[in-house]
């Protein structure tokens, strides 16, 4: 790749030699310290300090701040240690061409690379892509590994965004991650954060402090000022190199309603619109995490043409089908006491169920189907309850199994959370690496967190602790669990659901248009919900609980039922397609 396709970080240029580029607006003069020795950098007008040196790949560099304190560069893409080490140097690398998948074959399974595996390792994962594949799974959705501080973690506390986390191995053992995956015929997502900076080793805001915006502030940090077309280079690169070096079939964006850009275009269009620019021999899927429910960054064009992001985590499905099948009405899942059984309904049929209601919100229905991602299960809505329960814990096995059939023939993009496939019953639950008095307050924020949450029934001492490294491997999978035998057979179930999906749901996405669902009936557990699918009908029928009304008549061949008429949990559940 040659200079200038990325303004930051060290690239190699012409006859062995390298170019460092830092934007370091709060500083007159920056030293680069390349090995052991210290060499000066130009500045410029705009704040960009600059220095061509003869390097070679592997050698180790920082900078050097006017008050000695020597930092790595943020655009690193290696480090020789922690976040607080000097940065390796690291040439780009081109992708192997894969010709990708179409989004609406997507079947997505989401997994932290540390806890998928004993090894916790990006090598260790590629071992399992064979059984992932077989089970109908299409895309593999990784969690965060931009370097965070400490050795463990969720991710979304990174502060070198280009950098892969040495504790799942180097740079090159994540290509090959993805090019294993590729070989499987699976796509890769990666899930990036673009909206804030972690605590610890963030140091950009020494040299950088116009990086940040003081008039904004996020949950986790300082807001970031994505006006400023230094910034903006800083993301939009990032999104780049992911997909271009690594070969990322595309990016799952973290909380998006946190970035805040009032330029035309906004950060999230220009981010979508270069990236399909740049890239037009292949699919470029980008989904968003977004409270908002918006649907401005997810509209189609004349053909049903994706112009900006491609799907939105649709929240609401499952907020909706977590009431319905636990009865849980605190914090968020307040909103969908009143009728989940509405709720859910409109959601499969229309994306959102709050669609401007209460002032949240937009009309979601003209959106085609394959613009929501469906999830029962996350590393969200899972590890951030106080225990970590899953699913299977909290609700009917048999309405589980139900709600299951329900996502995973929905016309909308399902999505796994690791060890959902065979009914994991570990937790999954927050941890961090921090240690000191940082390590401090994430414990004693976590414990304060529940004190006051009536669904928690424990004391302080019972919430468990965060930066214990007991804590991380409690939320691995359990292997032993997932060869057993009730293991294989849920896995079964699982790889029977997504063979159907094959056969009679996906080839009709594609040109699956506007306003295709209509709600027939959504009361007291009883769905019947009816999808125009490209000529086709697709019926979901399905009653939870003994009490839920009769269920209309779904003329048409019956693809799936879920346990007999007369169950008591679960009445029926069958989806039906006819021509």
């Amino acid at each position: 790749m040659a200079e200038g396709t990325y303004t930051w970080g060290a690239v190699p240029v012409a006859d062995g030699e390298w170019a460092f580029r830092l934007w370091a607006p709060s500083c007159d003069r920056v030293t680069l310290r390349l090995e052991d020795r210290d060499i000066g950098m130009l500045r410029d007008a705009r704040g960009w300090h600059v220095a061509r040196q003869a390097a070679t790949e592997g050698m180790t560099y920082g900078f050097v701040l006017p008050d000695g304190l020597v930092v790595p560069d943020p655009a690193s893409r290696r480090q020789s240690g922690d976040v607080h080490a000097p940065s390796v140097l690291t040439a780009p690398r081109a992708a192997p061409f894969w010709r990708g998948r179409p989004w609406e074959e997507a079947v997505i399974y989401e997994l932290h690379v540390g806890t998928f595996t004993e090894d916790g390792t990006f090598r260790a994962a590629m071992e399992d892509l064979p059984r992932l594949a077989g089970l109908g799974i299409t895309a593999v959705e990784i969690m965060p590994v931009a370097q965070f501080g400490g050795d463990r973690g969720w991710g979304y506390d990174g502060v070198l965004p280009y950098a892969p986390h040495p504790a799942y191995g180097t740079p090159q053992d994540l290509a090959d991650f993805v090019a294993a995956a590729h070989a499987a015929g699976m796509m890769v997502l990666l899930d990036v954060v673009y909206n804030h900076f972690g605590p610890d080793g963030n140091y950009i805001g020494a040299y950088a402090a116009d990086f940040f915006d003081p008039n904004r502030h996020t949950p986790w940090g300082a807001g970031i000022d994505y006006a400023r077309p230094e910034v903006r280079r800083f993301f939009i690169e990032n999104a780049y190199y992911w997909l271009a070096e690594f070969g990322f079939d595309g990016l799952r964006l973290d909380a998006v309603d946190q970035i805040v850009d009032p330029t035309e275009p906004e950060l999230l269009v220009e981010l979508a619109q270069e990236l399909r620019t740049r890239l037009p021999d292949r699919p470029v899927h980008l989904t968003t995490e977004d409270n908002r429910n918006v649907t401005h960054l997810h509209e189609r064009g004349a053909h049903g043409e994706v112009l900006r992001h491609t799907a939105e985590w649709n929240d609401d499905f499952h907020n909706a089908a977590h009431v319905l099948l636990t009865g849980e009405t605190e914090g968020y899942y307040a909103d969908f006491a009143d009728e989940p059984t509405r709720h859910l309904a409109r959601a499969l049929a229309e994306g959102f169920a709050f669609q401007g209601e209460s002032g949240r919100g937009a009309p979601s229905g003209h959106l085609p189907p394959a613009a929501f991602v469906d999830f029962l299960q996350n590393h969200d809505q899972t590890g951030n309850r106080a225990l970590g329960e899953r699913l299977a814990a909290l609700a009917d096995p048999a309405a589980v199994d139900a709600m299951t059939a329900v996502h995973l023939l929905s016309p909308h993009i399902p999505l796994i959370f690791m060890g959902e496939e065979y009914g994991e019953t570990r937790p999954f639950l927050f941890f961090a690496g921090f240690g000191g008095a940082l390590g401090d307050a994430v414990r004693e924020g976590r414990r304060s967190e529940f004190a006051d949450f009536a669904g928690f029934s424990g004391g302080p001492g019972d919430v468990p602790d965060p930066v214990d490294p007991a804590t991380r491997d409690r939320s691995r999978l359990d292997r032993a669990l997932m060869a057993s035998e009730a293991g294989r057979a849920h896995m079964d179930r699982v790889r029977g659901l997504l063979a159907l999906r094959g056969r009679h749901v996906t080839p009709r996405l594609e040109r699956a248009g506007a306003r295709s669902g209509r709600v027939l009936l959504a009361e007291r557990g009883a769905l019947a919900i009816d999808w125009r699918l490209d000529g086709a009908t697709l019926r979901l029928r399905a009653r939870f609980g003994p009490d839920a009304p009769p269920l209309p008549e779904a003329a048409g061949a019956e693809i799936h039922r879920s346990g007999p008429d007369d169950a008591p949990c679960l009445a029926i559940h069958h989806i039906e397609m006819h021509a």
